[in-house]
């Protein structure tokens, strides 16, 4: 069956990975949930959560470990992580107390702001139909969260400045790729993510439950096998072809969202996700095309 799946062709393949990563990103939600159910702060889930990920992607570290922490901008690669980590607390947080549907369409805004910052920091060429696709996708952003016409909560802001800080994080990656390794990029993340997120944890630290304690362990394996999934994805296909699968994470998260919790995704949430995703894919395709 494995040499049956290595024979089809690229994007085929990078199609499946990017469905299998849409499947443990739509679990998050879920597996925050649990936790603070069992009285875990948002605070602590994450520490948690980046705990789990380091000490399972720690054999990884210590059998490559003689080139996978060899960085030729160790501050960059710290700050990268401080951004990932910050976008990391702030979802789980939103995901803690806003409907997963809409909290997931509005993380699709990450690229969006990835766009903006690559001008503004790292001095890229954007051309007009990219800054149109752009815009196009911050629309589906007011549609999904319709300001003015409908109660917007304030907690709503959480998802889009979690979506800042990990299109900081991605902007990040650009750069340190040019001298560091991704492996190595994964490996000061994984260690880095520990301390960052302890600290604040510290704030309103209490024991979790065995419970809470399995719940952040799932959350932690998921957030691991989403992260090789989705690298395996944009390895073997062209990011523009599988990107659009990434659209099925808001399908997973509401389905989840209505048989656990009984949450029930407006038609904005859907059709502003759709714009997003649709610009996103957009961007993409034009970046492909000037490289």
């Amino acid at each position: 069956m494995f040499d049956a799946f290595a024979r089809l062709p690229g994007n085929v393949r990078g199609a499946v990975w990017m469905l299998a990563a849409s499947l443990f990103f739509g679990t998050h939600g879920v597996w925050v949930r649990f936790a603070v159910g069992e009285g875990s702060d948002p605070l602590i889930v994450s520490f948690w959560r980046s705990l789990v990920f380091f000490l399972l992607i720690l054999p990884w570290i210590v059998m490559h470990r003689r080139t996978a922490l060899r960085s030729a901008h160790p501050l960059g690669q710290l700050l990268r992580a401080a951004f990932s980590m910050t976008g990391l607390i702030l979802l789980v947080m939103a995901q803690a107390n806003l409907p997963l549907a809409e909290v997931s369409a509005l993380t699709f805004a990450a690229p969006l702001f990835g766009t903006m910052g690559a001008v503004l920091l790292l001095g890229e060429v954007v051309r007009a139909r990219r800054w149109i696709a752009t815009a196009v996708g911050f629309a589906g952003v007011w549609v999904v969260l319709r300001p003015g016409v409908s109660d917007v909560n304030i907690l709503f802001a959480l998802p889009l400045i979690s979506a800042l800080f990990i299109a900081g994080s991605n902007l990040m990656i650009r750069y340190l790729a040019a001298d560091d390794a991704p492996t190595t990029t994964v490996a000061w993340l994984a260690i880095a993510a520990v301390p960052f997120t302890l600290v604040p944890a510290l704030f309103v630290w209490a024991w979790p439950t065995p419970m809470a304690l399995f719940w952040m362990a799932m959350l932690g394996t998921a957030g691991l096998g989403a992260h090789i999934c989705l690298v395996r994805a944009f390895t073997v296909a062209e990011a523009s072809a599988v990107l659009p699968y990434d659209y099925s994470r808001l399908i997973v998260t509401s389905s989840f969202g209505f048989l656990l919790f009984t949450e029930v995704p407006t038609v904005w949430t859907w059709i502003g996700g759709a714009i997003i995703v649709g610009a996103v894919v957009y961007i993409s395709r034009q970046e492909r095309r000037t490289v």
